[in-house]
């Protein structure tokens, strides 16, 4: 029999609430790009200083890596993950191969957002508030996600790890969180201080 797994009321909240807030954050950045497009003088509401500019990330290369805008892309993905969040809520239950799809999913999503913080940071010279809600978002979600996986069986682990991900799976999204944090603090230092 094919051995299926549903995830906790908090697990299926948190897959609900990381989908919702990375929706929120791609639908404003839709509009805002769609508003850039029509007049490209438009400055977003989240453009609050040189630092901190909406518009700039908007307007890059790197905003647009698959030839159309990423938060299209978002659109989608996190539409995706709402819908597996009411699912588990509802008391769903997915085999393996559909678990270790939405992990690939994750996998693809930490990677490109990874990309697009160092782009962000050392390229670009600039943050969008909206995107940094996506990233904590997506961070969130992978290791979480990451963690369902491994402990359930679906990704094989040795049995330290399993035990680890099922006492302290909060520990690496905040251990992530934080150091993306130290670098947007240590890359803007001298704004921040000034």
């Amino acid at each position: 029999m094919l051995r299926t797994a549903g995830g906790s009321r908090a697990f299926a909240l948190l897959v609900l609430l990381t989908g919702a807030a990375g929706l929120l954050a791609s639908w404003v950045i839709t509009l805002d790009k769609f508003k850039l497009l029509e007049n490209p003088n438009f400055i977003p509401g989240c453009s609050l200083n040189p630092v901190v500019s909406c518009g700039s990330v908007m307007k890059s290369d790197q905003a647009s890596a698959f030839g159309f805008p990423n938060p299209m892309l978002g659109l989608v993905a996190y539409g995706i993950v709402i819908c597996v969040g009411v699912s588990l809520l509802a008391g769903a239950r997915f085999p393996g191969w559909y678990w270790l799809t939405f992990e690939a999913g994750c996998l693809f999503g930490i990677c490109f957002v990874t990309w697009l913080q160092f782009e962000s940071l050392y390229r670009i010279n600039a943050l969008c508030l909206w995107c940094c809600l996506a990233w904590i978002t997506t961070i969130l979600l992978f290791w979480y996600v990451t963690s369902f996986v491994v402990r359930n069986g679906f990704l094989p682990a040795p049995a330290p790890v399993k035990t680890f991900l099922a006492e302290f799976a909060w520990l690496l999204p905040v251990l992530h969180i934080g150091v993306v944090g130290m670098l947007i603090l240590t890359r803007w230092w001298d704004f921040w201080t000034s």
